[in-house]
């Protein structure tokens, strides 16, 4: 890969901003970025050759950080989640519980094989994408706070059951790997808390403001690829390795300096190329031209906004229940570890990609409605 063609693939990139500036249409900027890279890609026009190795690395590297800003989403440190916590998990639980028949049925009638992962792309959720339509929005209240718990858990727990689920066959392997990844991430939490109360983090984050150096994102950096080396070592997606990063970041409240150079590293450079590659090396032609994988994407997208939508016969508003159902990460993960393990018939993961945006859309309407109907009240207590 040359840096023409780098340049090449950050500029096509550029589609994502461009098609998410008008504000009513409400489009993430990483759906017009993996539409430009199905366009420029193996379905499209071919300019871009996502089995190139240099590319490939650096869409891994994108994907590690992708899912660690996905992770620092979650609203760990939130107090007024404690309010709704029991509400929210088993309002996840029930949608967990409603996935499992769903992605068992689907995957029956499809004759894929892969009705575990169908369930976890059933009840996933994405606090990615919630979180600021919900922030933007002006949403409170008893509900709202519930449907954040909701995403949180549904969001955490899919991303570490996605590698299970999707090669059973591997799932002690991929558990214990999965397990070591998250306990260094624990004691990378230990580390940074120690460090944090004697006083030494501190001092080298006021250095590095003073001196420029930026401390702070290389450390982070240096412990998000790091735990990424080790995801790779165990047979784990990188992509939990990021995730749990994340957290990391989320459970000690993440400082505004590192959350921009956090912001310039990935969204400036390394998503975009992810979100590209991811595009571009999708073969959508193959699901046009299967009518089992537009039969795969019908059902996952009509399942998903069903299932969520079942959160409102325990008293959610409906367009909070079908805004739970926005699904990027999780989908964008299953599909992207399918095509470089070769998991996925031919264009199931363009299914599975098609249903998520699907849900996007969903979710666009059902922000759209929850903002024009005002705050979500608390509820009146007796």
């Amino acid at each position: 890969m040359t840096l023409a063609a780098l340049a090449l693939v950050i500029a096509v990139g550029l589609i994502g901003p461009i098609l998410a500036t008008p504000a009513r249409l409400r489009i993430p900027v990483v759906v017009g970025e993996i539409l430009v890279g199905v366009v420029v890609g193996r379905t499209g026009v071919g300019w871009v050759h996502p089995d190139d190795p240099v590319l490939s690395f650096l869409a891994s590297a994108g994907f590690a950080l992708v899912m660690l800003v996905a992770g620092s989403h979650v609203p760990i440190r939130e107090a007024a989640l404690r309010s709704q916590l029991g509400r929210g998990l088993a309002l996840a639980a029930g949608t967990g519980v409603l996935a499992v028949p769903a992605g068992l049925g689907i995957a029956a009638v499809a004759g894929t094989g892969h009705g575990l992962l169908y369930a976890v792309l059933l009840a996933s959720s994405s606090a990615a994408l919630v979180m600021p339509v919900i922030d933007g929005a002006g949403l409170t209240g008893d509900r709202v706070i519930a449907t954040v718990v909701h995403v949180a858990v549904a969001d955490t727990v899919c991303i570490v059951a996605l590698p299970l689920a999707e090669n059973p066959s591997k799932a002690l392997g991929a558990a214990i790997g999965a397990v070591a990844v998250i306990a260094a991430g624990g004691v990378v939490l230990v580390v940074m808390m120690l460090l944090s109360r004697s006083g030494v983090l501190h001092k080298l984050q006021r250095l590095s403001k003073k001196r420029h150096f930026g401390l702070e994102l290389r450390w982070n950096l240096i412990i998000v690829f790091s735990l990424g080396g080790l995801a790779q070592t165990v047979g784990v997606s990188v992509m939990l390795a990021g995730f749990v990063t994340g957290i990391v970041i989320a459970s000690r409240g993440e400082p505004r300096r590192l959350a921009k150079q956090l912001f310039s590293v990935s969204d400036g450079f390394l998503s975009p190329i992810f979100f590209v590659w991811l595009g571009a090396s999708l073969d959508l032609r193959a699901v046009g031209s299967n009518p089992r994988m537009l039969l795969v994407a019908g059902l996952l997208a009509g399942g998903t906004g069903l299932i969520h939508a079942a959160a409102a016969l325990a008293g959610q508003p409906l367009s909070l229940a079908l805004l739970a159902g926005a699904q990027l990460g999780v989908p964008v993960a299953a599909v992207t570890i399918g095509t470089r393990s070769g998991l996925l018939a031919p264009g199931e993961g363009g299914a599975i990609l098609a249903a998520a945006l699907i849900s996007v859309a969903v979710t666009s309407a059902a922000a759209a409605v929850a903002s024009r109907s005002g705050p979500v009240k608390p509820e009146a207590k007796p």
